[in-house]
């Protein structure tokens, strides 16, 4: 009786995320009612607060690290972004040809991404393509093809996507491993719909493109914006090897970093006038992080938490594998639903269906899931944040999103998940 009823609530509060727009409820608001209930539910049924107690506090351990991450690398990238320092990157592209420029922006985009996030790579992308592309239907057509690759590109780096970090962050992959099993794959997701998308532009001009800089000038040097650029930048590649080297959670190096940079942001600023330098300090970059999407995060992963305790997932788990058999079809079938659901809570599931004992780090199956988690988002504009973000900044209609971009993407998810099972049989 309780176990229906933990997933009946479950599915309620899932579905009201999904239909955040429609409904006009934040899904943040839908996650925090959810996991309230759900504990609420389990600590009645369990009955001891001492259990529940010590159930509650590992998840919010893991729940913890997660959010400290990206509380500490989203403030690393609104510094970086304040001091106009992306443009340093951005205004070095120049080409007049339509296709020559969806591949220059494709490749990039894929690159910009495992260093950055998805998300953040997406609104960068898109912002300059804004300032690049007088024609709106060209426009939507990088904008499709930026989502492919930003979410691609998020998919072979542990900092790259929320579900990356997450498996990272879980011991169910290492970045090393992480990177050499899903890099081809992910290219090949990118490389099958830019070919595409490419070919049919072939021979356009970018028409009334205006290709200088558009950074806010005046408030920083072009000295700053390098050093910050290169200072972030540095600081989120470094934090696998600072995890490698010290054997500590990723958020302790990341919050270090950001420490490093505080303190050369403070002193390159402190000559200035107050008000000139104030959107420079990371105080401005810590308002304005989206702190929405963390309480989103830690609601669905606190709702998740009580599946998992509850034996709720590896009882799905088990059904799937009598159902379906093949592991690897199970994962595909995972990717093609996060084109319609958040992959957060996905993941997150995933993570509690199948044990660390059963498939230890690096396993076929993480590999697996990242790919396909991470790269299955780009079929629908709302299956991933660097989905919903473009579809923000260009008003991009859902219904076009399916009829231009979809299939392009499916057949490069497809593509990357055989690249994926083909790799894996040559190489191990």
């Amino acid at each position: 009786m309780i176990t229906a009823l933990l997933i009946t609530v479950f599915v309620v509060a899932y579905a009201a995320i999904a239909l955040e727009h429609p409904l006009g409820v934040n899904k943040s608001a839908s996650a925090l009612i959810g996991a309230g209930l759900l504990w609420t539910l389990y600590a009645s049924s369990v009955g001891d607060p001492q259990v529940v107690s010590a159930h509650l506090g590992e998840s919010l351990l893991g729940t913890a690290q997660i959010v400290f991450f990206l509380l500490g690398a989203m403030t690393i990238v609104e510094v970086v972004d304040a001091h106009d320092g992306f443009d340093v990157i951005t205004s070095r592209i120049r080409t007049r040809s339509v296709a020559s420029l969806l591949w220059l922006v494709g490749v990039f985009t894929f690159f910009l991404s495992a260093i950055l996030d998805n998300l953040t790579t997406t609104i960068v992308m898109i912002s300059l393509m804004q300032k690049l592309l007088a024609d709106r239907q060209e426009r939507l057509f990088f904008a499709g093809v930026i989502v492919i690759a930003a979410n691609a590109g998020g998919a072979w780096s542990p900092i790259g996507d929320v579900t990356t970090t997450m498996l990272w962050i879980g011991g169910q992959v290492t970045s090393l491993p992480l990177i050499k099993s899903v890099f081809v794959p992910a290219l090949v997701s990118l490389l099958v719909p830019l070919a595409a998308t490419a070919m049919a532009t072939r021979g356009r001009i970018v028409v009334a493109a205006d290709l200088a800089s558009h950074g806010r000038g005046a408030v920083t040097t072009v000295f700053e914006r390098r050093l910050m650029l290169s200072l972030g930048l540095g600081v989120l590649v470094a934090v696998p090897a600072f995890k490698a080297a010290t054997h500590l959670p990723p958020f302790m190096g990341v919050l270090f970093g950001l420490g490093i940079l505080w303190l050369v942001g403070d002193l390159l600023h402190r000559g200035k006038d107050a008000e000139e330098s104030k959107r420079l300090t990371l105080v401005h970059a810590l308002s304005r992080i989206d702190l929405s999407s963390i309480v989103f995060f830690v609601g669905i992963l606190l709702a998740v938490a009580v599946l998992e305790h509850a034996h709720v997932l590896s009882a799905i788990a088990a059904w799937l594998d009598e159902t379906v058999g093949r592991l690897d079809v199970i994962v595909v079938i995972i990717g093609l639903v996060s084109a319609v659901v958040d992959n957060v809570p996905l993941v997150a599931a995933s993570m509690g269906m199948y044990s660390l004992e059963q498939y230890p780090p690096d396993h076929f199956l993480w590999g697996f899931l990242a790919y396909c988690a991470g790269t299955g988002g780009s079929i629908l504009v709302i299956g991933s944040a660097a989905g919903v973000a473009a579809m923000g900044l260009e008003k991009i209609d859902f219904l076009w999103y399916l009829k231009k971009i979809s299939l392009l993407a499916l057949v490069g998810y497809l593509a990357g998940a055989a690249a994926f099972l083909v790799q894996h049989a040559l190489l191990g």
